[in-house]
């Protein structure tokens, strides 16, 4: 380990921190630019087989710039999606922001260092950045954006440089360093350890937007909220931000341990779809619809205002089926498959709305983020790998064999490091900071 990692690790102060060296190459997860093609036609495209833990090249800082000494990070379905190089290698995004030229050039490589999460000490800052100095602890947002792109100033999403960080930019967040713009970071919520600040960020800011923000479904108080996949990343934290809203949480999972754990989350009905039949090949869409619509009637009288669906091809049509008139279906992200096949007499003859949404803009970032840190939200870290096998995470989360949120820890040497405010995490209670931990096995 290098001496300014070493530094870090060692809670020196700022002052320490700027002497030290800064690397010329750093060790992080990456994919190989000649090994797009190792999976050849296998229908099981295994991650461990793509995801390396090696040395990569240290890039030169922008000036608009943060170098963070990465603490920790976690796995999300863009790294799956990396790693298998599917729908088309993440190498061909790197290729078309290097056409830019200037910084932008340092992300197109041989390599691309992945990961969209990050929990740290920023250890160096660019000429150009006000905001952040070294030595701060942050949490990187997932969402780079161009700032001088004139419809990022309307929404940052909107954008036409918008990427997903660490999955289509180089320098992620899955090592013992990663490279961010200063819009992306966040004050990392002093009463949570590295591992669970790290794996709040991404999954916590895309509900976020999809159900809270002004560009999503607005959910208010007493809305039923269906929920798709709530025991994974992006629903457990929907669960949360129903219930903060005054909103009924709906959670649809697969499995009874699933659906016991997301129970302890205060989920109002907790739904298992095995049990419920709704994955019978033998069932129309329609049919689907009639068995939840009929589930959640039966016990709230009505059906779902809003349904929450990162699930995509599976579930989309059954979520315009059961949604009420005028109400709407939500989505970001398509696990299941991308191409969504839905009756349209039930969305058009009854005023029904589709939202699409993507990632969160920063002013939704820094609300969410504000959340964490008043432990309105909790982290749902279920299980933690150390870096060098992040393969194994990332296989776990291919195989949806997780619940809540798989952590890597990087430059952390253990678990439970990184709190700064003790009373506050005493006050919340490590019951609520930890709701899918209990009796879960740790990597």
């Amino acid at each position: 380990m290098d001496a300014l990692a070493e530094a870090v690790i060692a809670g020196a102060p700022p002052g320490e921190l700027e002497r030290a060296v800064v690397p010329y190459e750093y060790t992080a997860a990456h994919l190989r630019k000649d090994q797009v093609d190792v999976f050849g036609g296998a229908a099981d495209r295994d991650v461990r087989e793509s995801l390396h833990v090696g040395p990569v090249p240290m890039p030169e800082l922008a000036p608009d710039e943060v170098l963070i000494a990465t603490m920790a990070s976690s796995v999300n379905h863009h790294t799956v999606a990396s790693a298998t190089f599917t729908p088309r290698p993440t190498f061909d995004f790197l290729a078309q922001l290097g056409e830019q030229g200037g910084f932008e050039q340092r992300h197109d490589q041989p390599f691309h260092a992945i990961g969209s999460d990050a929990a740290g000490v920023v250890v160096r800052v660019g000429s150009a950045v006000r905001r952040w100095k070294v030595g701060d602890h942050v949490v990187v947002a997932g969402a780079w954006v161009d700032s001088q792109e004139p419809a990022t100033h309307a929404d940052g999403m909107i954008g036409g440089e918008q990427r997903i960080w660490g999955a289509e930019t180089n320098y992620g967040g899955l090592g013992h360093y990663s490279v961010a713009r200063a819009d992306q970071v966040l004050p990392k919520a002093p009463h949570l350890t590295w591992e669970e600040a790290a794996s709040s960020t991404l999954c916590a800011t895309t509900a976020y937007r999809m159900l809270v923000g002004e560009h999503g479904a607005r959910v208010k108080q007493g809305d039923i909220v269906l929920i798709w996949g709530a025991a994974g990343g992006i629903g457990s934290f929907a669960v949360q931000l129903v219930r903060n809203a005054g909103g009924i949480a709906v959670g649809v999972v697969s499995g009874a341990d699933k659906a016991r754990r997301l129970a302890g989350l205060g989920c109002d009905l907790v739904i298992d779809r095995t049990e419920l039949g709704l994955d019978d090949p033998g069932l129309s869409t329609a049919d689907r619809g009639r068995r939840l619509g009929r589930l959640i009637r039966n016990a709230f009288g009505e059906d779902p205002h809003i349904a929450f669906d990162a699930t995509g091809e599976k579930t989309f049509g059954i979520s315009v089926y059961v949604v009420r008139r005028g109400g709407a279906v939500v989505t970001c992200g398509s696990d299941s498959g991308s191409w969504h096949n839905f009756d349209n007499r039930y969305l058009w003859m009854n005023l029904k709305r589709v939202i699409g949404s993507h990632a969160a803009n920063y002013q939704e970032a820094w609300e969410c983020n504000r959340l964490l840190t008043l432990g309105r939200l909790s982290p749902v870290l279920s299980r933690t790998y150390p870096l060098a096998e992040v393969g194994e995470a990332a296989r776990l989360v291919q195989n949806n064999e997780h619940i809540g949120k798989v952590g890597v820890l990087c430059l952390a040497p253990r678990e439970g490091l990184g709190v700064a405010d003790p009373v506050l995490r005493e006050r919340i209670g490590e019951r609520k900071l930890t709701p899918f931990r209990a009796g879960a096995p740790t990597g």
